[in-house]
């Protein structure tokens, strides 16, 4: 007779099948497959249904900065809702809400103080790109409506982040888009475009500028290190030099760091550890390491000014931003990175974290390790010497054929990704360190060693 908990495991496996819509999932992926359940974390360890032990080499995309189980943080949001459960911020202010738009202010660069709070990334992103269009109009331009995004980058799912979102599978089944997104080269310095140099890669955004017509463009919005593609770095003096261009055609620099802020690249922002100064930051997931769904825009003074003083207001609004509780939640994980020097862990821990991955390239299948902080990628190729890559139905074999069932069953999650040429993302909690790291290459060696033989020959 089944015991209570396989009968538990089993009727949940039951009822997600029935009713769970799972994102970004081929549902029809799971008819003959358990669904994997994760039932509880601890550090940069979670568990799933049948007491299996993972190594969380992903931060649950990117969010879990300060690890799982911290109780201390689930505690702060529980006693402000005891307090105060929930009140809207149209309108209204409370206390939550002001101190912790207060601390983002004094931690984000420059005079980037004035912060919108949003129940996510998406809802970031969405929010700026109508903020600049709504700010060049108060200020005259009301023509400037097109914003300059990279080729495959990922700015989030709503229809205005589409816009921007440069990735084809992703944008087709929703076309048309609203105007306006206009894409060019990212900083895949591995693979440049043919006839690029690096040195050129800010200068086509001043190219398509001038294309589109500058009393056309609104903004250009980039992410530190891009996600989609791999973890693609800048080169040297790019940001400072796309700063030149915004403001020289007077657009507005969107940084994207619904990722890569919050200690990623060991600084609290992105824009710090590359040392340039946006007109806005977009923010999420480490904003409380998912402890409760949380987002903002962090503008600068100069973005407000439009707005502060009259009639004027922004036309646009969230129910949940600013939420009393996820801010709360916020305040406590803050916390935690000032106590426990999360950042300093990043930046103690980098080197040997890159060195780990560099030392794969030895194996066949390895053709690229690139990124930084606790946020790499390695790419794979059938030839290191040509940088030859895979075609769609490799990469299907490669990926979902056998990496991602390989490394999870071996007890890591990873991200085994083909939005662009194949890699393998990761990404783990900002608590890591040499141990994680002996463990993650102890799974990913012989992995792909495997899929070297079984690519390559």
């Amino acid at each position: 007779m089944a015991t209570t908990a396989e009968t538990s495991n089993a009727e949940l496996q039951q009822l997600a099948k029935q009713h769970l819509w799972m994102h970004f999932s081929r549902m029809g992926a799971y008819e003959n497959a358990e669904v994997p359940i994760i039932t509880r974390g601890d550090g940069c360890y979670v568990w799933d249904q049948h007491g299996k032990k993972y190594l969380d080499g992903l931060s649950s995309l990117f969010c879990t900065n300060i690890g799982h189980g911290r109780a201390d943080v689930a505690q702060a949001g529980a006693d402000q809702a005891k307090e105060l459960g929930f009140f809207t911020n149209w309108s209204y202010a409370h206390p939550r809400s002001i101190e912790l738009a207060a601390k983002i202010a004094e931690l984000a660069p420059a005079d980037l103080n004035r912060v919108f709070f949003t129940s996510g990334g998406s809802e970031a992103v969405e929010s700026a790109l109508k903020l600049a269009r709504q700010y060049h109009k108060l200020r005259g331009n009301g023509t400037k409506y097109k914003v300059i995004a990279r080729e495959t980058a990922y700015h989030g799912t709503t229809a205005g982040c589409l816009t921007a979102t440069g990735i084809a599978g992703l944008r087709a089944p929703f076309e048309p888009l609203p105007a306006g997104g206009c894409h060019v080269p990212n900083t895949n310095t591995y693979r440049l475009p043919e006839g690029h140099r690096a040195e050129d890669l800010a200068e086509a955004i001043a190219h398509r500028i001038e294309f589109e017509g500058p009393e056309t463009v609104s903004a250009i919005i980039l992410e530190p290190v891009q996600n989609a593609g791999g973890c693609f770095v800048p080169p040297e003096g790019y940001f400072q030099r796309v700063r030149e261009i915004a403001d020289y055609y007077d657009v507005l620099f969107i940084s994207d760091e619904v990722i890569c802020s919050w200690g990623r690249l060991g600084e609290w922002f992105g824009a710090q550890r590359y040392d340039y100064v946006p007109d806005m930051i977009t923010t999420a997931k480490g904003i409380t390491s998912a402890y409760a769904p949380m987002g903002a825009v962090i503008a600068s003074e100069k973005v407000f000014e439009p707005f502060s003083t009259g009639t004027t207001s922004f036309m646009h609004g969230l129910t949940f931003g600013g939420h009393p509780v996820c801010a709360a939640v916020s305040l406590a994980n803050i916390q935690v990175f000032e106590d426990e020097d999360i950042l300093g862990n990043v930046r103690a821990n980098e080197a040997p974290f890159r060195s780990m991955l560099e030392g794969l390239r030895d194996i066949p299948i390895v053709g690229d390790v690139r990124g930084a902080g606790y946020f790499h990628a390695i790419e794979m190729v059938k030839d290191q010497e040509t940088k030859e890559s895979f075609s769609d139905e490799e990469s299907e074999t490669l990926l979902r054929g056998y990496l991602s069932s390989e490394l999870f069953e071996r007890g890591l999650i990873c991200r085994a990704d083909d939005r662009g040429d194949p890699v393998i993302m990761l990404s783990p909690p900002l608590i890591a360190g040499p141990e994680q790291f002996e463990e993650i290459e102890g799974v990913l060696r012989p992995v792909l060693e495997e899929a070297s033989r079984r690519m390559l020959g």
